[in-house]
């Protein structure tokens, strides 16, 4: 068994259950005005014994790039630090911020690998 074999209905399993995953997500939304932008997402805790500060459903990657999850909050924080640290060394090889673009880039490399790995999850 892969995760990128077929079934016989010629449909990816695994693309199926993140699909469904996606849709029990909670809300994210950004709205970009002229002066800035304005990340905003909702927070559902699955008990009351759960701190609400200790949620955190959006990050800050750098001076001009923000970050918000609606899924698994181990997986964000692992994408946080990836997306971070990439930050850091395109600025101190290029001395200008990393486009928006490459960062989306790299880390779709890094959920691609993750999803093809065997025994990640």
């Amino acid at each position: 068994f892969s995760l990128t074999t077929f079934s016989s209905q010629g449909k990816l399993p695994q693309i199926e259950f993140a699909l469904r995953a996606v849709a029990n997500g909670d809300t994210c939304l950004g709205i970009k005005a002229r002066n800035g932008v304005v990340i905003a997402t909702e927070k559902k805790l699955e008990s009351t014994l759960v701190d609400e500060t200790s949620i955190i459903k959006a990050a800050a990657i750098s001076k001009h790039i923000g970050m918000s999850y609606s899924g698994i909050g181990a997986d964000f924080r692992v994408l946080v630090a990836k997306a971070r640290k990439h930050a850091i060394r395109y600025f101190s090889t290029y001395e200008e911020h990393v486009p928006v673009s490459q960062l989306c880039l790299e880390l779709s490399n890094v959920v691609q690998e993750l999803t093809k790995a065997r025994g990640v999850r």
